[in-house]
């Protein structure tokens, strides 16, 4: 059974608690560590992650979810424009979608802060499959979605599900199918310094860094994949998608990649420089594989 959060929530629903019974990997919360929001919907300092739920309107929805893990660097979390927006454009095609509003990696509330990210994203996996037929949720269709540093979080997911970090009751906590935007995915050379030393710290054991560099991890097991980022991003290099694709295609995973000449980074669901919508790409996507 889901435990709703009484908080506001953005969602078609009431915001679902990962952990009503006590969040896992925690330390007592300091005082000042308090969840902020801002005006423009980026969140610190997540110490009870949530699931905010966005369901299609009846008649219209097809079965599939979504999990979106919106990006920021490990450091905050773009809910916004790369979270509750995103998830209304789900709900138009007849996906459920639900917003993981997931613990930052941090010593000050967790025991090891490198696997906080990934217990709430199986955590949210698990959830959604456990709920999906009261939900209207065919529990082979649930995918997970990931901007930025979420699309590394989501690529963990998608590559590291054989060994959970979390107790999953038997059930599987492997996304059937991943979206990733502009994602981080290597802590190597062509990786987000930032976004590795947030996760792993300033001078993590190489054995670390291999194993959260994704491109390393894939296996002809990892779900099907949808890769979205512009060629000109100064913030993550476009070779973090083009490494995991290649990684992809060697493993003979069915996956579709685009590159944008040019867009930067952080767009969201809009490009401001071109008239091209990825969403529809992924829409056609997502229909060609039965999603």
């Amino acid at each position: 059974m889901v435990t709703a959060v009484t908080t506001f929530a953005q969602g078609t629903a009431p915001a679902i608690a990962l952990y009503p019974k006590g969040v896992i990997n925690s330390k007592p919360t300091p005082a000042n560590y308090v969840e902020t929001t801002t005006a423009d919907m980026h969140v610190s300092k997540v110490n009870v992650p949530t699931l905010i739920p966005f369901f299609p309107e009846k008649g219209k929805a097809n079965g599939s979810a979504v999990i979106i893990c919106p990006g920021g660097g490990y450091a905050i979390l773009a809910i916004g424009h790369e979270g509750y927006a995103v998830a209304k454009e789900f709900n138009k095609i007849g996906i459920a979608a639900f917003v993981l509003k997931y613990r930052l990696p941090s010593d000050q509330i967790m025991v090891d802060k490198t696997i906080g990210p990934l217990q709430d994203a199986q955590t949210a996996i698990m959830i959604v499959r456990e709920n999906a037929a009261q939900w209207g949720i065919n529990p082979q269709k649930i995918g997970i979605l990931g901007f930025s540093a979420g699309g590394h979080l989501a690529s963990t997911a998608g590559t590291h599900f054989n060994k959970p970090v979390i107790d999953n009751h038997g059930i599987s906590v492997r996304p059937d199918f991943m979206v990733l935007a502009y994602p981080v995915i290597s802590f190597g050379d062509q990786g987000h310094r930032g976004s590795a030393e947030n996760l792993l710290g300033k001078n993590p054991p190489q054995e670390q860094v291999t194993l959260y560099s994704n491109e390393l991890q894939v296996t002809p097991e990892t779900p099907p994949t949808f890769l979205m980022q512009a060629g000109d991003d100064g913030a993550v290099p476009v070779e973090n998608s083009i490494m995991f694709y290649e990684a992809l295609k060697k493993n003979k995973v069915k996956t579709e990649m685009h590159l944008f000449q040019a867009g930067g980074h952080g767009f969201g669901l809009i490009n401001p420089k071109s008239k091209e919508l990825w969403f529809d790409w992924c829409t056609a996507w997502l229909n060609t594989n039965g999603f």
